[in-house]
């Protein structure tokens, strides 16, 4: 499942840096949350589906490290970042 390209525009529209950000940290913690929310919704449905299950995992584990990459240089940032998604902080 693709995400649309008028709520992907909405997510970076809310988090990019400048107008043509669509790179930064924040925009790519935006997008995958985005994106583990829509699979988390489809896996409520379809609980066999292991496929989607594996790209679930893989999505959160790059969003941790994405994450973990802010927190040691700029922690400000990801306070507010992680403020703004309800994502949990350790």
């Amino acid at each position: 499942m693709r995400m649309d390209k008028e709520v992907k525009t909405k997510v970076i529209g809310d988090y990019h840096r400048h107008e043509s950000d669509t790179g930064s940290p924040e925009v790519q913690i935006a997008l995958l949350t985005s994106r583990i929310t829509q699979l988390t919704d489809h896996l409520r449905t379809h609980k066999h589906d292991e496929s989607s299950r594996r790209g679930l995992l893989k999505l959160v584990g790059r969003r941790r490290r994405l994450l973990a990459y802010m927190r040691r240089k700029n922690y400000d940032g990801y306070v507010e970042i992680a403020d703004k998604l309800s994502i949990r902080r350790k």
